[in-house]
């Protein structure tokens, strides 16, 4: 799978918040050498020096070094931390909304207004700016998108907000940052930033229903229609994540591996040897079940 800049990082800064955020790093870290220095290169002058009263003064030492150097550093810290934080996560015109709920293991995301429904995979426009509503349904998780945005806890009940803006296209890799349960090191998700233009071809072609294909029936009278839901057929089940567009997704079992045939007709026969601790049981099924209903998946774009 192809993700921005070969990883997650937070020193990409490739959204507006982590852009800002990447700024206070870089100074904390030039901070750091600077005051490394100064005290390094005071050693060598004191270990080289010949003994000896300094010209200076103890006093003078100790308001240099103890008191203005500390109180220097510490307000251009602060300044600094201020300004990127009054510019965070304020409310913006023409934001696009995105409501996630984190679940066991997994991302539910809807786009309120559209209908649209996924899981695991937000799609977004590229120098829109964003309000992600973020909750749980059960424990507390943390959605984190290292590359854009720093970390917004999930928490039962409360319902927080994450607003920035995506500044370069591209595929970025986004985790759970809270420990969660079984599953929590597999709980992943992607963020595909695109066009605007790109993003409303996405948008129109998810608004539609499952188109009929091979296999439907054999899916619709299986234990996957009562776990999930393929909008425009009978499977109405709310458990699982909707799988309407399946095939248009680029990774399967939250972000785990790849949507290919192959995954997909393992992760059916045996989610636990992909997602251990994952709820999906195995579903029994015969081999032309099985292939009936990976060819039904296949054909959910």
């Amino acid at each position: 799978m192809l993700l921005a800049a070969a990883g997650p990082s937070i020193l990409h800064g490739d959204g507006s918040e982590s852009h800002r955020l990447v700024g206070v790093w870089w100074l904390l870290l030039g901070l750091a050498v600077v005051v490394v220095i100064v005290v390094v290169g005071l050693v060598v002058v004191a270990l080289v020096r010949r003994p000896g009263p300094s010209s200076l003064g103890d006093d003078w030492w100790i308001a240099a070094g103890g008191v203005a150097l500390p109180v220097v550093v510490l307000l251009v810290v602060a300044v600094a931390t201020v300004d990127a934080t009054a510019h965070l996560r304020i409310r913006k015109p023409d934001e696009l909304r995105v409501e996630v709920v984190g679940r066991r293991w997994w991302w539910d995301v809807r786009y309120p207004g559209t209908g649209v429904v996924t899981a695991n995979e937000i799609h977004v426009p590229v120098g829109r700016p964003l309000d992600i509503g973020l909750d749980s349904d059960n424990v507390t998780h943390s959605f984190w998108l290292p590359d854009l945005a720093g970390k917004v806890d999930l928490i039962p009940g409360q319902h927080n907000d994450l607003r920035f803006t995506v500044r370069q296209a591209g595929v970025y890799q986004g985790l759970c940052a809270e420990y969660c349960g079984l599953e929590h090191a597999k709980m992943h998700f992607l963020l595909v930033a695109e066009s605007p233009a790109r993003f409303e071809t996405w948008l129109a072609g998810q608004r539609a229903g499952a188109l009929d294909a091979t296999g439907r029936t054999v899916f619709e009278q299986s234990a996957c229609a009562g776990c999930h839901t393929v909008r425009g057929t009978e499977a109405v089940g709310t458990k699982g994540p909707d799988l309407t567009h399946l095939a248009s997704r680029q990774t399967l079992a939250g972000d785990t591996v790849d949507n290919t045939a192959a995954e997909l007709r393992a992760w059916i026969t045996d989610p636990q040897s992909l997602k251990r601790g994952a709820l999906m049981p195995a579903v029994p099924l015969s081999r032309a079940q099985l292939d009936a209903i990976v060819a039904y998946l296949r054909g959910l774009r």
